[in-house]
């Protein structure tokens, strides 16, 4: 194992898929400038046939991928910001994620989507959205939130040897952030959620940028002797509902993390999973800890208000644990 941060591991793992297959090509906004350093060392290395700024067109980005995936070639795409995304929505949801079903089977798209999604940094509406479950919502095109260096690193060399369209979504929370990493080939299968700390009493979902949050919360459910399950989804899409309702049902009460707006989240799915394959474990109503239905704010002590953190998350557990909910 060697310790690395988040940034540093996806960066790694661009490098060690680029250097694999010749044919995988990375082009994008800002790749060569490495705006948040995922992509730093990429163009030096590999030459400008392999590695291309784009213009600020999404629509020009996700058509581009969609054609050169087509034509055979392993395509990484970097849409910086995931607000950006709907900008390139056409090519996303009418083609990405329709053609091999379209061509019956006939097409592979091995493209893999990469963009830094979240709050919390003061980046103003048009740059902070979790907008997961817009694509969770398409079909035909996994959704990655990877929450650790490890996972980010073993997950993305996975997705960039996929022949499904993949959108792995960066954490802007967590690009400094360290941890292990193995060492030497390190592959994360999609769909397999990760039991991050066991427990007893209730379990807490987390949904990708709020990991750290959700690690807080259960340091301080523990010090007033309730003991979480952590159990960290790592992929959207597939969804792992295994690891999920099995928690569920050893502890009886869960709450849902997750940074996107309320309505039609993560969470919302998530709930509604247990609701009907792990109710009869249910010792206590099911709680999301989410962002209200309102865009992200710039003003710090605005965006604070609305944003998810550990005390929120502290609260709903807690409820959940008393004995008059409980016996509800």
């Amino acid at each position: 194992m060697t310790r690395k941060r988040y940034t540093q591991a996806i960066n790694e793992a661009l490098h060690e898929e680029m250097g694999r297959d010749p044919k995988t090509i990375l082009f994008g906004e800002d790749v060569a400038l490495a705006v948040f350093g995922d992509t730093r060392g990429l163009l030096d290395r590999f030459g400008p046939d392999r590695v291309r700024n784009t213009p600020i067109c999404e629509a020009t980005i996700a058509g581009m991928a969609v054609g050169a995936a087509a034509a055979g070639y392993r395509v990484i795409i970097h849409m910086l910001f995931s607000n950006f995304i709907y900008t390139g929505f056409d090519a996303i949801a009418n083609q990405m994620a329709k053609l091999r079903l379209m061509t019956g089977g006939q097409i592979d798209l091995p493209i893999t989507v990469l963009a830094v999604y979240g709050g919390g940094a003061s980046q103003a509406a048009q740059h902070s959205d979790s907008n997961h479950p817009v694509l969770m919502n398409l079909g035909g095109i996994d959704v990655l939130v990877p929450a650790t260096p490890g996972d980010a690193k073993g997950m993305l060399k996975t997705a960039i040897r996929n022949n499904r369209p993949s959108f792995f979504l960066q954490a802007s929370g967590l690009g400094a952030v360290g941890g292990d990493v193995p060492d030497g080939e390190h592959l994360v299968p999609l769909g397999k959620a990760s039991v991050a700390r066991e427990g007893r009493d209730v379990t807490l979902v987390n949904v990708g940028s709020m990991i750290r949050a959700t690690q807080n919360a259960a340091k301080k459910l523990a010090e007033a002797g309730i003991e979480a399950e952590i159990v960290d989804v790592r992929s959207l899409v597939p969804l792992d509902e295994t690891t999920i309702v099995e928690s569920v049902q050893r502890t009886g009460r869960l709450v849902v993390i997750d940074e996107a707006r309320d309505m039609c989240s993560a969470a919302s799915q998530i709930a509604a999973v247990v609701a009907d394959k792990g109710f009869s474990a249910l010792r206590a109503p099911i709680r999301r800890v989410t962002v209200n239905n309102v865009s992200m704010p710039y003003a710090p002590n605005a965006e604070a208000a609305i944003f998810p953190n550990a005390d929120d998350i502290v609260r709903a557990a807690t409820a959940l644990c008393q004995p008059e909910v409980a016996a509800a």
